[in-house]
């Protein structure tokens, strides 16, 4: 969600939407169409996911916060853990593409499987994941300073942005400095913000967000070495897409073909 002074448009980006999150700003936003639900779907398929899950439950955590523990403790760096997924690529376009191709025919497609069936097949497969997501975000990072948006910071909230690693792979794949808030619930900080402008303890909305709202943790790119690696991973991301794109209209003229030859034979008969 980014907002501007002046109103932009970004093709496969929704908005300009004036005053819709700060009032007097324009805003654009551009979004996944299965993020969280495309990971569960991953982690799910995977015959690992029962041990998983019993693990999870057993060390107290939730599945993908233990997923992550794991793979991060084996590296002095967390944005290393990437390179888990060295050899798997997941396109995870399983509901379509929202932002910024609006294809809602897309697509998900899983490169690189193997016949392993661990709980670390499960763990890179994890990581693919969390990567073929942020290869998505980085696309339409990428797109906004083209219809002039300029992005340097990215600031994040919700629940997958506690992970380490999330926020990490966020940073190295679209080069921002990706910025957390000092609280663990900024929406319901924004609701206080809300509300303390309704009971006039601020004068604006803008005065209160000044006021009551903090940066708390900043992560900066892990080194070129993890970038060019992720920009290795980001062509066979932009190969797979277009070999989805193609697959369909490979299948859309077959069925052209079939189309044209049932008139043609139906034509014949009468």
């Amino acid at each position: 969600m980014a907002p501007t002074p002046t109103p932009r448009f970004v093709p496969g980006v929704w908005g300009p939407y004036f005053s819709a999150m700060v009032p007097g700003l324009w805003l654009n936003e551009g979004g996944q169409s299965a993020a969280g639900v495309g990971i569960d779907h991953l982690v799910k398929s995977h015959p690992a996911y029962p041990e998983a899950v019993a693990a999870a439950r057993a060390a107290n955590v939730g599945l993908l916060e233990f997923l992550e523990r794991r793979v991060v403790a084996r590296f002095d760096e967390v944005g290393r853990a990437a390179l888990l997924a060295r050899d798997i690529h997941v396109l995870p376009e399983f509901l379509g593409n929202r932002s910024p191709y609006a294809d809602p025919w897309a697509r998900g497609i899983i490169a690189g499987l193997d016949l392993d069936s661990d709980l670390e097949s499960l763990e890179r497969l994890f990581i693919a994941g969390l990567c073929g997501l942020a290869y998505g975000l980085a696309d339409v990072v990428d797109t906004m300073p083209q219809h002039g948006i300029p992005c340097r910071t990215m600031v994040v909230s919700g629940g997958a942005s506690r992970g380490r690693f999330v926020r990490q792979i966020m940073a190295d794949t679209t080069g921002l400095t990706v910025a957390s808030p000092s609280t663990a619930e900024p929406v319901l900080l924004g609701a206080a913000m809300l509300g303390a402008v309704a009971a006039r303890a601020f004068a604006s909305l803008t005065e209160a967000m000044n006021a009551m709202s903090r940066i708390g943790s900043v992560t900066g790119a892990t080194g070129p070495d993890m970038t060019r690696f992720h920009s290795a991973k980001r062509q066979v991301y932009s190969q797979m897409r277009q070999l989805d794109k193609e697959s369909r209209l490979t299948m859309q003229a077959l069925d052209a073909r079939q189309s044209a030859a049932a008139d043609m034979e139906r034509a014949r008969c009468s």
